[in-house]
């Protein structure tokens, strides 16, 4: 008889890697993460990747190499999850069906490309999947090559057009600009010029944020001479320009767009109670209404916290992915579920080199001192993911 308790794990995003290494202190558990891809990407850093500061060695981490890190209870597949067969406890992808006694879903979200925007998928970029901030990485990078290239002849503006005034798209637009400031400026190239255009639908940018956060914001982007354009939307483009809502028609060498999120294919396939805009609803112990045995966290479900609605973040995840682990430990022993209490612990926005501004636990900072402290959060929490690959990397090549 097997007296293993199998629990899968769809998704090595912040709160999947977190429930691992909660789950794996117990040896009768056995864990099998699935992801379609072989690596860990750290969303989180990818404004740096962007603007150069970081290569995608240091905003990956391999999935594989960080599992055999563990005790041998812990294995990784990289293949896609096609749906859950919720009746008879079966993860289903492409070769194979997988029994469990618990399942996780982390799946995340991915870029909203709105189709009812003309053109939106053929020309724009979005940077919440490593190969895609990659591409869009290499563009701009040939991009400031050509503008150096036209040096003293015609020199015509570098246009960005950024789509979304939330969080990703404030520090993607402070981040290229500052980068691109420097780049000019400091190799002292003749042809410096660069546009980036913000475009936002609300009135102000970071709508819902804390008052303070998104003031400070609009302010280190203005001084970053980025052209935010509120109360305007997307409505059309082309490879060559960007049509918004006034009727303005904005010239651009290329576009990110942040503009919005859905949760990841697989979410949409299963059968499970979601909200309106297609997120799994989870209850006060972080399950799916229906299978005790079934826990949703991070970005694809929507939480609560006393009525009130908790935004997706990393910390958020990996809190949820505390809670779900210790209730899974309690459902295994008999004990009594424990209700989450979740909430945001801070939050530290990057606006550009050696410049942040932030909330944490209650207390604003802006400044270097912000941007010091995010850097040693992202730093702190690389080094963990990095010595326990290192560490399967030994075992593997032993």
């Amino acid at each position: 008889m097997n007296d293993k308790n199998k629990i899968i794990i769809i998704g090595g995003g912040y709160g999947g890697l977190k429930a691992i290494e909660k789950l794996s202190k117990y040896k009768k558990n056995e864990i099998l993460l699935f992801d379609k891809n072989a690596y860990h990407f750290m969303q989180t850093d990818v404004y740096e990747l962007i603007a150069n500061e970081k290569d995608f060695a240091k905003v990956s981490v391999d999935l594989f190499t960080y599992c055999k890190g563990f005790d041998d209870n812990v294995t990784f597949y990289k293949q896609e999850v096609d749906n859950i067969d919720f009746m008879n406890k079966k993860v289903i992808t492409s070769t194979q069906r997988y029994s469990y006694d618990y399942v996780i879903i982390a799946v995340g979200t991915r870029t909203k490309f709105l189709p009812s925007i003309d053109g939106l998928k053929e020309y724009a970029h979005g940077v919440k999947a490593l190969h895609r901030a990659m591409y869009f990485k290499q563009k701009f990078e040939m991009s400031l090559f050509k503008k150096v290239e036209e040096s003293g002849s015609k020199c015509t503006p570098l246009n960005i057009v950024v789509a979304g005034g939330g969080l990703s798209g404030v520090e993607i637009s402070a981040q290229m600009a500052s980068f691109a400031k420097e780049f000019y400026y400091n190799n002292n190239f003749l042809c410096r010029k660069l546009n980036i255009i913000l475009v936002n639908s609300s009135k102000k940018i970071l709508k819902g944020m804390d008052e303070y956060l998104a003031t400070e914001s609009e302010k280190r982007l203005l001084d970053l001479e980025v052209n935010i354009k509120n109360n305007v939307k997307v409505t059309s483009m082309t490879a060559h320009d960007v049509t918004v809502s006034n009727g303005e028609n904005i010239p651009m060498d290329f576009m990110i767009f942040a503009g919005g999120i859905e949760p990841n294919g697989l979410i949409y396939k299963l059968a499970l109670e979601k909200n309106e805009r297609g997120f799994v609803n989870i209850n006060e112990y972080l399950q799916v209404d229906t299978y005790k045995e079934v826990f949703a966290i991070g970005d694809c479900a929507t939480l609560y916290n006393k009525g009130q609605f908790v935004a997706p973040t990393a910390d958020v995840a990996e809190q949820m992915a505390d809670v779900c682990s210790e209730n899974i430990m309690n459902l295994v022993n008999k004990k009594e579920l424990k209700k989450h209490n979740i909430k945001s612990r801070g939050i530290l926005i990057a606006l550009g080199r050696r410049y942040a501004v932030g909330k944490v636990f209650n207390f604003y900072i802006k400044g270097y001192i912000a941007f010091i402290i995010k850097k040693l959060i992202e730093k702190n929490y690389f080094k963990k993911l990095d010595r326990q690959s290192k560490k399967g990397c030994d075992k593997i090549f032993e």
